[in-house]
This record gives C-alpha cells, structure tokens and sequence, in this order.
C-alpha cells in the first residue's frame, strides 16, 4: 500500500507537512482510565490558556481557516477538526471515549492545537492519496451521516480506490474506514500548516506513536511527508 500527496496539493499549500503513524497489530479495544485523564488534563489547559480569547484568530487556528477558505469551505460552517475539539473545551465539554487510538489522537490534537485523523487499512481499497477532489467524485457517507454525498470539486480529500475517506483535510471521516474497536491495523495523520513547522509535527508525531506503543502495544513506526518527500509505500 502507498500514501503520497498529490503534487496539486503542495503546489496550493507548499509548507504543508504530514506526520505519519503506522501501526500494525494494536489492541485497540482497550479502555484506560489514564488515557481519560490525559483528556481531562489537555481540556482543563485548554480552558485555562485561551479561556477568553478569539479562538478563530488563534494563528494554529486560522491557518486552517484559511485554508479552507481557499478551496470555498465556508470556514464558520465547516470547522476543521483541531478547531472544533478546541470549541467543545473551551464550552466545559468532555470529549466522550471512543476507542484508544481516537481518544490518544484527541490528546495529541489538543496538547498541540494540530489536526490529527487516522483509517484503519484494512477497510482500505488500493493507495490512499492526498488530493484535490476533481467533478463527479463518488458520494461517500461521513461519520454521522445517513445518507452519502459527494466531495466538492476543489476541496482537498484523502482517497483511496473507491472514494474519498476523509473530506476537507481532517474536517470528517468517512464511516467506511473508521477507526473501532476492532482496528489492529492503521493509518495516522498529523497536519502542519504555518505557522506549525516542521519540528513541531515531528515532535507531536513521535508522542503519537510513543502513546499508541505504550496503551495499544503492537508495532508503530513514524514518517513525515513534505514537498521534499511526498509518498511512503507500507
């Protein structure tokens, strides 16, 4: 299996990078009261550090914002996924457990105001590719839909042979390939952009993988995806 970035993409986003987590043969079916903690320690921080403050003017924020608006996502109404996790904090919400890897990922994605998504490949069709959506994409159901529509032409998608998996960078996944308890194998993603550098993908990348090591054993490796280096074959 290969994930690579179109090179559209990089043309459009040029400092764009992305942290890779692999994992293969993982218990994810493991409930953890210190993963819960986890969650509770990174929502109280989040609280206390921008309780007040504009979150859409937040620069981790609104480079997403903007990105969005670049490809005619109505920002406001269409949230990247590192913003809502933030809003729901910041309104004294508690982010519910869903499984061990999406509930490590939402620590990582809040301790470091960065998006972070991931599929399980086993559900997977061919390579998984990080593009512009093109006219006449297949309709793909999101989690939480009941019915199935398509990517607008313009807006940027992961793919794999039969549709899309996620829409709008990390905004929604598809329910085909979702994360469940079940996953033993998976794909990660970390997103970057400024004024996110490098350094700082790597480093939340490299605390992924040591947290899914330590709570969901298995084997896990890491990567990153540039203009420099845009596929990796697993």
């Amino acid at each position: 299996m290969k994930f690579s970035v179109d090179d559209a993409i990089f043309q459009k986003f040029p400092n764009l990078c992305i942290g890779v987590v692999l994992v293969k043969n993982i218990d994810n079916f493991i409930s953890n009261v210190e993963i819960d903690n986890m969650l509770r320690n990174e929502e109280n921080k989040i609280r206390a550090r921008l309780g007040g403050h504009v979150l859409s003017q937040e620069p981790m924020i609104r480079c997403w914002r903007e990105a969005y608006a670049s490809f005619g996502a109505k920002p406001s109404d269409n949230l990247s996924s590192v913003e809502n996790l933030h809003r729901r904090a910041l309104k004294g919400e508690e982010l519910r457990s869903i499984n061990a890897l999406v509930d490590i990922y939402n620590v990582i994605s809040l301790r470091h105001m960065l998006p972070v998504g991931g599929e399980d490949t086993d559900k997977v069709s061919g390579n998984v590719t990080l593009c512009i959506a093109g006219e006449n994409e297949t309709p793909v159901t999101l989690l939480g839909d009941k019915e199935a529509r398509p990517p607008h032409a313009g807006e940027v998608v992961y793919k794999d042979s039969i549709s899309a998996i996620c829409r709008r960078f990390n905004w929604r996944e598809a329910d085909r390939t979702k994360l469940d308890e079940k996953t033993k194998n998976a794909l990660l993603v970390i997103e970057g952009l400024p004024p996110a550098t490098k350094a700082d993908v790597a480093n939340a990348t490299e605390e992924l993988a040591s947290l899914i090591k330590k709570y969901c054993n298995g084997s896990v490796s890491t990567f990153m995806l540039s203009s420099a280096k845009r596929e990796l074959i697993f």
